[in-house]
């Protein structure tokens, strides 16, 4: 009896353990997730088995694996800029699905990609960098925009003087003015000295959809090269499907944002997608409040199969108070201020405590634009967008004989100005209240707005077809015209009756009309400067590409012609106005292959010629903002550059190794000084050679589909490559002698410098960074991330002192010591009734390391002669996402 119980007992348990493992017996099911259009891999893509816990996240080749349970499921796949599919499935063994299809969330997209040339993994052979929509929510935070970038190979981005939008980034040991950035492959470089003010573009951040890093040659579709590399950032255009968000978020020092988007979704071809935002703070530098706005809209239109239309508008008005970028401290001057690294030289108060400051940025740089895209054939297409940007906006520039005494602190000390501070340190700007009231002459300093309008236009057309299997080709063109208004006006006399200005004296024609030049000027009048730059650029490029199996190769070339002229109302009379027009033919000429050794290993290499037309400022003249003459030695900048590299998608890991090598030639400098009276000057130079080249490396291991482990070095070696002769000039745009008395350009009596700066290190990006970085999804709806970077072989930029008619063997300037840095971030999402709710945190320099991010090289290339900006230290904000 007892023996037939254990038997029936055994065979009991037997039955519900086979049925057991038989409900939970799982398969492994893999395949690869691809555009469904151009069939390019999308990698980061969100795979979860609906209705259970199970989850992966697709390589950057597209590939994934996933334990599913035998049966019936639902596999769900999420990617920030695709609309979500879900595909049913049956399993009962494993399986490969082999390519599944993504279609894009936005009406616009393979425009935009046409335009904007984002280059392909394991294709395209450049070295590229792509930072994700999610990279971006989750790490952005309320840093600057470039600040995204830090953990890219070969980038280095500051916030310089510290104000909101002021930062800089700084690619393979090039200034920004030497990167191409983009929005949807359209430039927004300035057009007279190349720079960028992110100021103008901290909005986009809310709205890009990816941003490529493509450094060295790259594969940029425009007429205009780049030397360190470009930076396309792609926005949103119109989703697909109907929906929105709003957030709020608030951090240190007063930082607020609130920001809203909507989309239509798509109807009767129609669809439409808004945002707007704003943000206000007071600032972690002191005195450096600040309010901004933000918005994008975008209408797109499917007029049929073969024509689609989108308008796309976007803006950020924004004002903000400032750092000088010329009150760099010593060390030892940092040390004395009571809110250390925080101190702001200029941040003070005038008349009954009220706040002043003298540098205040203003600023709205809208951009429109309207895009066709013609699908001609099932091999060929026409892109085209037409744009403008009409730029308004100004920033403070104070006036006076000794127009230095405005700046907080004298450069050329490295410390802070005393003849108006106050015992507390602040800048006493009733003390120029009381000069001016005092004053017989009227103000001896005013404050005026430095104007700088300007009204672009451009159109990029790109033409796609394809010759038989294997070549695809592509040409346009590329036409700007850029007007720039510049003109400062006095907006306050602080307590004169008048202002007589001493630029008059410097005007030629003007010279025995001692009425107009002792004029007594009121608020609104015209002071220093009042002139239009006016340059053309009109360009053509063309490009071919090889793919075929596991070879892919491009050959590409652009030419392009800039016409330069000004048009000057203060310093010349009307029959003299208008300057000589100078035109610069540049071209480039590049190539590259890309060679798939196996399914994980793949090579590349690319090698390419610039020559490129000299900026308007600084190149094509002299001092553009007062005077017509022409540089007589300008002549284009030739780069060579050369490249290869080395890629691994080995399953968990992901590896990119790349060499570079990019001589520049020719260059034009221009390097600020003040001279030993006190004023301000600089030294022109041309023929200045440089040679940038190193290693990078960046990879990816995913151990568990939860966890990525993010990690990258950049080496580089840096250094100027030739000797070079300057001349001198003062603030006023004229040629100086020894004594800093006017002369006639080109006078055997200006004063002039040669430096011999062969083999010293390029100063003002680290040359040797890494980071590492984790990020740990530990439950669907929950992500923590953490990420060290590290910066060492920084090197003060070389200065120059007012040496006049004399020969510098300029030793290797100051090395700042090495620093690093730790950011975390976290989120967590849940449902909030028939919403969707996501709660996020950031800390910036957890560890509130103080660290220097910029130098200016001192006479005894030493720390205690240097003068510098420190780093941010800790900063947190915290944000609430409702997405419907």
């Amino acid at each position: 009896m007892e023996k037939t119980l254990v038997v029936k007992s055994a065979s009991l348990t037997l039955c519900l353990l086979a049925l057991s493992l038989s409900a939970w017996a799982s398969s492994l099911v893999t395949g690869k997730v691809v555009d469904a259009h151009t069939k390019e891999p999308l990698a980061g893509v969100s795979i979860n088995v609906k209705d259970a816990t199970s989850g992966a996240i697709s390589n950057h080749d597209g590939s994934f694996a996933i334990k599913v349970k035998e049966g019936a499921a639902t596999l769900q796949l999420r990617y920030l800029g695709y609309e979500e599919k879900l595909v049913a499935i049956t399993v009962n063994a494993n399986r490969d699905m082999g390519d599944v299809g993504m279609e894009p969330a936005y009406f616009g997209l393979e425009d935009i990609i046409i335009i904007g040339s984002v280059a392909t993994d394991r294709k395209t052979p450049v070295a590229v960098s792509v930072i994700s929509p999610d990279e971006i929510e989750n790490k952005l935070s309320n840093q600057e925009f470039p600040e995204i970038m830090k953990s890219t190979p070969g980038v280095y981005a500051t916030r310089v003087g510290g104000g909101y939008g002021d930062g800089r980034v700084n690619l393979r040991g090039f200034e920004s003015a030497n990167v191409a950035v983009m929005v949807n492959g359209v430039p927004v470089n300035d057009m007279e000295w190349g720079g960028v003010y992110w100021s103008n573009w901290m909005g986009v951040a809310d709205v890009t959809l990816s941003m490529q890093t493509q450094r060295g040659l790259g594969a940029s579709k425009v007429s205009g090269p780049s030397v360190g590399g470009s930076i396309n950032i792609i926005t949103q255009s119109t989703n697909v499907e109907p929906g929105g968000s709003l957030s709020y978020a608030m951090g240190n020092d007063g930082y607020n944002k609130i920001s809203f988007n909507v989309s239509t979704g798509q109807k009767n071809g129609w669809a439409m997608t808004l945002l707007g935002s704003k943000n206000w703070g007071d600032g972690y530098i002191q005195g450096t409040a600040s309010e901004g706005y933000a918005y994008f809209a975008n209408i797109s239109k499917v007029l049929n199969e073969h024509h689609s239309l989108s308008f796309t508008a976007m803006g950020a008005p924004q004002w903000h108070n400032q750092r000088n970028q010329y009150d760099k401290l010593l060390i030892s001057e940092w040390q004395k201020q009571p809110d250390k690294y925080r101190y702001n030289p200029v941040y003070g108060f005038g008349v009954n405590g009220q706040y002043k400051t003298s540098m205040q940025n203003s600023y709205h740089k809208p951009q429109i634009s309207l895009k066709h895209f013609w699908r001609i054939d099932e091999h060929s297409s026409l892109s085209t967008v037409l744009y403008t940007s009409i730029g308004r906006g100004y920033g403070t520039s104070g006036q006076g004989a000794t127009k230095a005494d405005w700046y907080g602190a004298i450069s050329a000390t490295g410390k802070p100005n005393m003849k108006f501070r106050a015992a507390d340190g602040t800048y006493d700007y009733s003390a120029i209240y009381a000069l001016n009231q005092s004053s017989a002459n009227g103000s001896q300093l005013v404050m005026s707005n430095s104007e700088n309008h300007h009204n672009w236009y451009g159109l990029i057309s790109t033409y796609t077809s394809k010759i038989g299997q294997y070549i695809d080709v592509y040409g346009g063109v590329d036409m700007r015209y850029y007007q720039g208004i510049h003109t400062n006006r006095i907006t306050d006399l602080y307590g004169g009756a008048y202002y007589i200005d001493p630029n008059r004296m410097y005007v030629t024609y003007q010279k025995n009309n001692p009425e107009w030049q002792n004029e007594k000027l009121q608020v609104g009048d015209v002071v220093y400067r009042d002139y239009d730059s006016q340059i053309i650029q009109a360009g053509a490029f063309g490009q071919a590409e090889f793919s075929r199996n596991d070879i892919s190769a491009f050959i590409s070339g652009s030419i392009s012609n800039n016409n330069y002229s000004r048009y000057d109302r203060f310093y010349y009379s009307k029959d003299e106005a208008q300057s000589d027009k100078l035109n610069f033919i540049g071209y480039t000429i590049k190539g590259g292959a890309n060679y798939n050794l196996t399914r994980i290993h793949n090579v590349f290499a690319n090698i390419g010629y610039i020559s490129r037309a000299p900026f308007f400022s600084g190149g094509a003249f002299l001092q553009s903002t007062t005077s017509n003459v022409t540089n007589p030695d300008a002549i284009n900048e030739a780069v060579f550059s050369m490249e290869a590299g080395y890629g691994l998608r080995a399953g968990m890991l992901s590896a990119n190794l790349n060499l570079y090598r990019t001589a520049w030639l020719n260059k034009t400098t221009t390097m600020s000084l003040t001279f030993a009276n006190g004023s301000r000057g600089s030294l022109n130079m041309g023929g200045v050679d440089a040679l940038h080249q190193g290693v990078e490396l960046d990879l990816l291991f995913r151990p568990w589909s939860r966890l990525d482990i993010k990690g990258m070095v950049s080496l580089g070696d840096w250094k100027w490559n030739s000797n070079t002769t300057g001349y001198y000039y003062n603030d006023n745009g004229q040629a100086v002698d020894k004594d800093g008395k006017p002369v006639p350009v080109g006078s055997p009596d200006q004063g002039h410098s040669t430096l011999n700066l062969k083999g010293i290190h390029v100063g003002n990006a680290a040359q040797w960074v890494a980071s590492l970085g984790a990020k740990l999804k530990v439950m669907n709806d929950m992500l923590l991330g953490a990420e060290y970077t590290y910066y060492t072989h920084n090197y003060a930029n070389y200065t120059v002192a007012a040496t006049m008619n004399s020969t510098t063997n300029y030793q290797d300037p100051w090395q700042i010591p090495a620093s690093g840095v730790v950011d975390i971030f976290a989120n967590y999402s849940f449902p909030m009734g028939k919403l969707r709710a996501t709660i996020s945190g950031n800390v910036n320099n957890l560890l509130n390391q103080e660290y220097i991010t910029d130098a200016d090289d001192g006479q005894d290339h030493t720390w205690q002669s240097a003068k510098v900006f420190y780093g941010f230290g800790r900063t947190f904000s915290v944000r609430l996402k409702i997405s419907f």
